[in-house]
């Protein structure tokens, strides 16, 4: 298959990212002006309302026989999936002349349509759960949330062949065998606790090759595998289960890049891939390499303190701690703060921010664990 010229997609993405869009915290509002005013290539619609009545939108483009539905923020705190998406549709509605043919297979061989924020309630709130405190990625067979039944309604009335299930992860994640954070993860959903390879599986994975294979050219080594543990309640397992082949991608850290601006490129980047293979593609059956890509480890760290004086039992220790950075809204205000992920000899972790504390007590650094 041809691939994606590396180069121009990077002198492209220079000048045609939505640079409207940046920062941890997006929330309706700052995606709202955008889609009211994307390009008339792009339907738009309104397919319900948030617990608190914020409206969900669905974004349709595209004349082809294969279906996709991609859905972000699903958690309210995971935007980095949205920020690539509106990337996505400056792609498909502006290319540039040397894309014109990635953009004209997507849209003649696809359809695909698009649900940019799932839950707007826990966007306000920065948190995974909805404004009725449901985790939507745990709420597939209960279906309790109106959120969840909408994403639900529209798979049935769609009836996809693939799906983007677009998620954040935590930056304790590393690639396995590497000192390298996971700055993007895939994972093929089991269908059951065996985690049988089934064919829908297999179709899966070999869209996940394709993408991991174009991204190991921008971020070698940086790319790992999520758990395929099979969660009875989950939205990927379920939908793959419904034979829709449901891929998903979890967006983590990159080197200094807390707000995410540098792994939502290559969240575009993954995307884009995935389409334009799906649209290229009559027959998915390269999914063995799936299995080389490393599996998620938990080793990073944000910041490791060496050789910290603690107390314990009475008696002065030194440990090391490390830290790992998290984020919260306190009335309104979006705060970062630090909070300790483990103590003890931390020489088998990995981060880019070490600090040596010899002279620094336990009790003089400013932490939170809440």
């Amino acid at each position: 298959m041809e691939e994606i010229n590396i180069a121009h997609l990077e002198n492209w993405y220079a000048s045609n990212f939505e640079s409207r869009l940046k920062g941890r915290r997006i929330l309706f509002e700052d995606i709202e002006p955008l889609i009211k005013k994307v390009a008339p290539i792009l339907k738009k619609e309104v397919i319900g309302y948030s617990t608190n009545n914020i409206p969900i939108y669905k974004l349709t483009i595209g004349k082809g026989s294969k279906k996709i539905l991609t859905w972000s923020q699903m958690h309210g705190n995971e935007s980095t999936g949205t920020k690539a998406l509106f990337d996505l549709f400056n792609f498909l509605t502006n290319p540039s002349v040397q894309f014109n043919h990635i953009k004209s297979e997507i849209l003649n061989n696809c359809t695909l349509q698009f649900i940019v924020m799932l839950n707007p309630d826990g966007a306000i709130k920065f948190t995974r759960e909805n404004a009725e405190n449901i985790d939507l990625n745990r709420d597939a067979v209960a279906l309790k949330a109106t959120e969840s039944k909408i994403l639900r309604n529209t798979l049935d009335n769609f009836n996809p062949k693939f799906c983007f299930n677009l998620h954040d992860q935590r930056s304790i994640f590393n690639v396995e065998g590497t000192k390298n954070p996971a700055t993007i993860s895939f994972l093929a959903p089991s269908e059951d606790k065996e985690r049988t390879l089934t064919e829908g599986r297999k179709e899966t994975m070999s869209v996940i090759v394709s993408m991991n294979e174009l991204l190991q050219k921008y971020i070698p080594n940086q790319i790992g595998r999520y758990t395929d543990e099979f969660y009875p309640t989950a939205t990927g397992d379920n939908f793959q289960k419904l034979g829709h082949n449901t891929i998903l991608i979890e967006a983590g850290h990159y080197k200094n890049d807390y707000d995410r601006e540098i792994t939502r490129k290559y969240n575009f980047y993954a995307i884009l891939q995935g389409l334009y293979f799906i649209a290229k593609s009559e027959k998915f059956e390269n999914y063995q390499p799936y299995f080389k890509i490393p599996n998620n480890d938990k080793k990073f760290l944000d910041i490791i303190y060496k050789n910290i004086e603690i107390v314990e039992n009475n008696k002065k220790k030194r440990v090391d701690i490390g830290i790992q950075l998290k984020f919260k809204v306190i009335n309104g205000k979006f705060d970062i703060y630090k909070c300790i992920e483990i103590k003890g000899d931390l020489s088998n972790y990995f981060t880019y921010n070490t600090i040596t504390a010899d002279n620094i007590n336990f009790k003089e650094l400013k932490l939170s664990n809440s």
